[in-house]
């Protein structure tokens, strides 16, 4: 049985992204292709445009209908260690090449305030960023290296990056597993790898909406204690009374 016959799908973008033809054009190696696309995707940069959430969702459809024939347990650690790796290769990118990169005086991307941001922003989210930031195509990928650059703990970094790991990996491709046993879905697959990437984008836009109340939240009250400030500065003014 194809990968055709069990689902139809229109490509998203360029026919060599479409999961479905990614994982029917490797044949047998279609697992090691996969594996070796989620290291590229998670760890250096120039995968950034790869199909991660969609391709872990047609490859747990793939387990099951006997297209890639590796048990459906095996294919979910094979992919955990393929995105921790290359989470692990990433950070070490960041680590030893980014300081390089973002110090370059005349360079208006790579600056050095983007890395002091970076490292702000990681110590007030970092481990939900790294979790959170699995589900998020594009966000996955530089996330990764930014831990590097802005020197983030790597003991902490590698022990969030590891559950990230499993919850993506292994939780996307048990999904695509089990609701490709259901008609719809398999005569659906656009629409479901469609919502599979808005679902990966609630966590964020729920960070990013915590984000704004905290900060709406903390100027009030910066303009409650100024308030309060001035009042205490004011001078108390005295009655006067004429002399006799």
């Amino acid at each position: 049985m194809t990968l055709t016959d069990a689902t139809t799908v229109v490509a998203l973008g360029p026919q060599w992204l479409d999961p479905q033809y990614i994982i029917s054009s490797l044949g047998p190696w279609a697992l090691l292709g996969v594996a070796l696309i989620l290291f590229a995707e998670c760890g250096l940069l120039i995968g950034f445009f790869l199909p991660g959430d969609s391709l872990l969702f047609i490859t747990g459809l793939a387990a099951t209908t006997g297209l890639i024939e590796t048990p459906l347990w095996g294919v979910c650690v094979v992919l955990v260690v393929a995105a921790f790796a290359g989470n692990v290769v990433g950070y070490g990118i960041g680590y030893k090449a980014g300081p390089a990169i973002f110090d370059k005086p005349n360079s208006k991307l790579f600056k050095r305030e983007n890395v002091e941001r970076t490292q702000k922003f990681f110590d007030k989210y970092g481990n939900r960023a790294i979790v959170l930031g699995r589900f998020v195509p594009i966000v996955r990928t530089f996330i990764t290296v930014m831990a590097g650059v802005g020197r983030m703990d790597a003991k902490r970094f590698f022990t969030f990056s590891a559950i990230g790991a499993v919850l993506w990996a292994a939780g996307v491709t048990l999904l695509g597993a089990a609701l490709g046993q259901f008609e719809f879905v398999k005569n659906n697959i656009e629409l479901m790898l469609i919502l599979v990437v808005v679902i990966s984008l609630v966590p964020i836009a729920i960070e990013v909406l915590q984000a704004r109340r905290e900060k709406k939240l903390g100027a009030s009250n910066l303009a409650e204690q100024t308030l309060d400030g001035a009042n205490a500065d004011a001078p108390t003014q005295q009655i006067r009374r004429p002399n006799p």
